[in-house]
C-alpha cells in the first residue's frame, strides 16, 4: 500500500511537471493554477488505472487451472464513472487441481474450494469448500474438519450457472 502512495504522488509530480512545462513553453499565457491542476489530475488518473487493473493483475496470477466462475461489479457513489464503467470489486474462483469426483448411487457428486476475492483496503481472498450433486445441481457447503454439510444453505443452480459448468461438466 506504501508503494502506491509513493507511485501515485510521483504521478502527480510528473504531471505537475507537464503542467510546469507546458506554462514556460507558453510563455507564462497559461494560469499558473494549471500546475496543481495537473498534478491532481495525475494523481487521480494513477489511482483510477490502479483499481481497473486490480482484475486483471490478480487474474494473471491465478495458475491456469483456476476457472473464474463469478464476477461482480458495482458502481460507487463516490466514484462517479463506475456509474458508466462499472468497476470489479470481487470474483469467485475454482481450481480444477482441488476438485474430487465420487460416484454415490449413480449419481457424480463434486468436492471443490471455491475462493473469493475481494477488492478492499487489504485485498482479502476468502475459500470455502462445497458439496455439488451434478445431477440435481445442487450445492452446499461443508464446514469445519470433519466436512460437515450446511443443509439450510442448499442452493440449486441453473444449468447455465457458471459454477455449475465448470464443477460438473468441464471434470
Amino acid at each position: 500500500m506504501i508503494w502506491h502512495l509513493i507511485a501515485a504522488i510521483f504521478a502527480g509530480l510528473g504531471a505537475a511537471g507537464i503542467g510546469l512545462l507546458l506554462r514556460t513553453l507558453s510563455g507564462k499565457r497559461l494560469p499558473r493554477w494549471i500546475i496543481p491542476v495537473l498534478g491532481g489530475l495525475g494523481m487521480l488518473g494513477y489511482q483510477i488505472n490502479v483499481e481497473y487493473n486490480w482484475y486483471e493483475h490478480k487474474r494473471s496470477l491465478l495458475p491456469d487451472t483456476a476457472r473464474i466462475v463469478q464476477v461482480q461489479e458495482e458502481p460507487m457513489f463516490w466514484r462517479p464513472w463506475t456509474y458508466l464503467f462499472p468497476m470489479t470489486t470481487a470474483f469467485s474462483v475454482v481450481d480444477e487441481q482441488g476438485m474430487t469426483t465420487r460416484e454415490q448411487a449413480g449419481k457424480k457428486h463434486v468436492e471443490f474450494l471455491l475462493y473469493r476475492f475481494e477488492k478492499q483496503l487489504q485485498d482479502s481472498v476468502s475459500h470455502q469448500t462445497w458439496l455439488m450433486n451434478c445431477a440435481t445441481r445442487e450445492t452446499l457447503p461443508l464446514e469445519g474438519e470433519e466436512r460437515r454439510p450446511r443443509l439450510d444453505a442448499m442452493r440449486r443452480l441453473t444449468s447455465e450457472a457458471p459454477l455449475y459448468r465448470v464443477v460438473c461438466t468441464e471434470t
